[in-house]
C-alpha cells in the first residue's frame, strides 16, 4: 500500500462510504447537499445498473422514510412517477382454513391517508440513486470490493480491488453501509446478538398478485371507498407467521414468508418447493395465486435469524455504521428505511460539523446512545410477539397502539428535526423516556392478554385511520409548522395522550374479563391492576375520559363488531 503522505489528491477523500445500496447512496447525497464542497467516494461491490424487481427486499416505506426520500433528498419526482404510491399497511388474520379472504378480520384503510408512503422497486431506485450521486460529482466505484480498511488517528486507508486493478485510497471519515456484510462491525468485533428469533424467505413473481380478485363478494369490495387493496403492503397473518405481498412498479410482486421457528421450522420453508407447500397449508389462496403463473418465479432467497444489533454505530474516531451494517430489527411494520433515515441524519451532522472544525466526540456518544436505545425499543415491539399474529382480537389493538406511538413519537421527532437536539432538551428526553418504559410494558401486556384470550373473531373490518379521529390528528400533526416552544408543548401532549390510550386499552380489556371465574384469568387481571405503570395509565384514562371521551370500540372486537360489513371504529 502507498504511504499516505505521498498520495495524490485524487486518492484522498473527506468521506469513504463502503456500500452503494440504499443506505450508502442516500447518505452520500445527504452529505453532499449539506456540505457541497465535501469530497466523497462510494464503493459498491455490485455492478451497475442493477436488475429491477428481483434485487433486494426492503421495498415498503412508511412515513419517515418516505419523507426522507421525497423531501430531505429531493427525490419526490422519481418516487411519484417511477414507484407506486402505497395504500398503507393491511392485515388479514387467519380464520378457519383461510380459504375465504372475506371471512378474515381485515385491518387497513378504506381510503388513503394524507401523508404518502410508497412501494419501492429497489433495483429501479438504486439505479436512480447511482446516477444522482454521479450527477452531484460524487465518485461512484461499482463492481469494486473493499479488501482492507485501516482505521487510523490521522487518516483512514482503504485497499480496493476492481477487476484486475488494485487501488489505495485515503479518507478522513469511513462509513460502513455494506449491509449484512458488516465490514467494520466484523473488523471491530461490534456484533451483538438479540433475543428476537425469526426467519424469512422471499421471492418475486413477474406478474401482479391482486388480492381483490380473491373474492367476488360485493360487500367485501364495498369496504374500500377509494383505492385498491393490492397497492397496500398486504400481510396475511397466522400464529407465528406473516406473509407479505408487495407490488412493484416494474410489474412484479414481492412475496415473503416471515416465521417464528417455534411454530414454523425453517426447514419447512427454506426451498421454493417447501415454501409453496407451506403456503398451500397455511395460505391456500396465496398459493393458488402464485401457482397460476408458476413459471414466472424470478428468484428465491432465504435469511435465517435475520435480526441483530450492534455495540456501537457512531464514533468520534471518524467512523460510523448505517443501515443493515449496524442494526436490523424486523420487517413487520417496514421500519428498515426509517432507521436509515435516522442514522444518515446523525452521520451527516457529525461529519459536516467535524469537517468544519468542531470537536464532535461527545456528540457521537450522544447520537450513538439515542440510536441504539430507539432500536432496543423497536426490538421490544417484535420480540416474543409472533404468537399474537394469530389473534386478531389482540393484534388489532396492538397495531393501532404501535402506529399511534410511532406517529406521536418517532415520526413526530423526525419530521420536525428534533432528534439532534433531543439529549439537550430535558423536557423532550424525559417524556420520551417515560413513554419508552410504558411502551415496553404494553408489549408485555399484549403477550399476557393473548395468553388468556380465547375469543374467535371473524367477518370484521377495522379502518384504523378514517374512523378514528385521534389517529387522524396524530398523523396530520406530523406536518404542522411549530416553533420550538409549540413543538415541546405538542410532544408533551402526545406522550400524555399515549398514556391515556394505554389506560383505555387496559381498562377495556380488564372489563371484558370482569365476570371470569378462571383462576389464571383472575390472577392476570389482578397483576395488571397492581402494576405501577399500568395503574398510572389507568388513572390518567379515568381522569380524562369523563370530560373528553375517545372512541374505544376498536379495542374489543368480540364485543363491538360481529357484522361482516361493519367497520369497527
Amino acid at each position: 500500500m502507498s504511504d499516505a503522505g505521498n498520495t495524490s489528491s485524487d486518492e484522498q477523500y473527506d468521506v469513504a462510504i463502503l456500500g452503494g445500496g440504499l443506505a450508502g447512496l442516500t447518505l452520500a447525497l445527504q452529505i453532499k447537499k449539506a456540505r457541497p464542497d465535501s469530497k466523497i467516494i462510494v464503493i459498491e461491490k455490485q455492478k451497475h445498473p442493477v436488475p429491477e424487481a428481483a434485487y433486494k427486499v426492503g421495498e415498503s416505506t412508511v412515513e419517515v422514510s418516505s419523507h426522507y426520500l421525497g423531501v430531505t433528498l429531493g427525490l419526490e419526482e422519481h418516487i411519484l412517477t417511477q414507484q407506486l404510491r402505497k395504500f398503507g399497511l393491511r392485515f388479514f388474520f387467519s380464520t378457519e382454513d383461510n380459504q375465504d379472504i372475506t371471512r378474515r378480520v381485515e385491518l387497513g384503510l378504506a381510503a388513503p391517508h394524507f401523508i404518502p408512503s410508497y412501494q419501492l422497486d429497489r433495483g429501479r431506485l438504486e439505479n436512480k440513486l447511482g446516477q444522482e450521486v454521479q450527477d452531484h460529482e460524487i465518485v461512484f466505484l461499482d463492481d469494486c470490493k473493499v479488501t482492507q480498511v485501516a482505521l487510523q488517528s490521522d487518516v483512514h486507508s482503504l485497499h480496493l480491488s476492481q477487476g484486475t486493478n488494485e487501488l489505495d485510497i485515503y479518507a478522513h471519515w469511513v462509513v460502513d453501509a455494506s449491509g449484512r456484510s458488516s465490514v467494520l462491525k466484523r473488523q471491530l468485533k461490534l456484533a451483538q446478538k438479540v433475543a428476537h428469533n425469526t426467519n424469512a424467505v422471499w421471492f418475486r413473481v413477474s406478474h401482479k398478485i391482486d388480492i381483490d380478485t380473491w373474492s367476488n363478494d360485493s360487500a367485501w369490495h364495498d369496504r374500500i371507498k377509494t383505492g385498491k387493496r393490492y397497492l397496500s403492503t398486504n400481510h396475511l397473518c397466522g400464529k407465528g407467521y406473516w406473509v407479505w405481498l408487495i407490488p412493484l412498479a416494474s410489474g412484479s410482486t414481492s412475496v415473503g414468508i416471515v416465521t417464528d421457528p417455534q411454530y414454523h421450522p425453517f426447514d419447512t420453508l427454506n426451498r421454493f418447493d417447501r415454501a409453496l407447500e407451506w403456503l398451500r397449508s397455511n395460505e391456500p389462496q396465496c398459493a393458488a395465486a402464485i401457482e397460476e403463473s408458476h413459471a414466472d418465479i424470478q428468484d428465491f432467497r432465504v435469511m435465517k435469524q435475520y435480526s441483530y444489533s450492534c455495540q456501537q454505530v457512531f464514533s468520534g474516531d471518524r467512523w460510523c455504521l448505517t443501515g443493515e451494517a449496524g442494526v436490523f430489527t424486523d420487517p413487520l411494520y417496514s421500519p428498515g428505511s426509517d432507521f436509515i433515515a435516522l442514522s444518515n441524519g446523525f452521520i451527516t451532522d457529525l461529519i459536516t460539523r467535524e469537517l468544519d472544525g468542531e470537536d464532535i466526540r461527545t456528540q457521537a456518544v450522544v447520537y450513538d446512545r439515542i440510536y441504539l436505545n430507539l432500536a432496543n425499543t423497536w426490538f421490544n415491539i417484535y420480540e416474543q410477539q409472533y404468537a399474537i399474529l394469530g389473534n386478531a382480537q389482540v393484534m388489532v389493538t396492538k397495531y393501532i397502539w404501535d402506529t399511534a406511538a410511532y406517529w406521536a413519537t418517532f415520526a413526530l421527532l423526525y419530521f420536525h428535526d428534533k432528534f439532534r437536539v433531543l439529549a439537550g432538551n430535558r423536557k423532550l428526553s424525559a417524556n420520551l423516556h417515560r413513554f419508552t418504559l410504558l411502551s415496553n410494558r404494553m408489549q408485555v401486556f399484549y403477550r399476557e392478554w393473548e395468553a388468556i384470550d380465547t375469543t374467535k373473531v371473524t367477518d370484521a373490518f377495522v379502518d384504523h385511520y378514517n374512523t378514528l379521529d385521534f389517529m387522524k390528528n396524530l398523523h396530520l400533526g406530523l406536518t404542522g409548522e411549530l416553533n420550538d416552544t409549540e413543538f415541546d408543548t405538542q410532544f408533551v401532549a402526545s406522550i400524555r395522550f399515549l398514556e391515556r390510550l394505554a389506560g383505555q386499552i387496559v381498562h377495556k380489556v380488564i372489563a371484558a374479563y370482569s365476570d371470569s371465574t378462571d383462576t389464571t384469568v383472575r390472577n392476570q387481571v389482578s397483576t395488571w391492576q397492581s402494576d405501577p405503570l399500568l395503574s398510572r395509565a389507568l388513572g390518567i384514562h379515568q381522569q380524562m375520559d369523563q370530560a373528553n371521551p375517545i372512541n374505544h370500540s376498536w379495542i374489543y372486537l368480540a364485543q363491538e363488531s360481529k357484522e361482516k360489513t361493519g367497520i369497527a371504529g
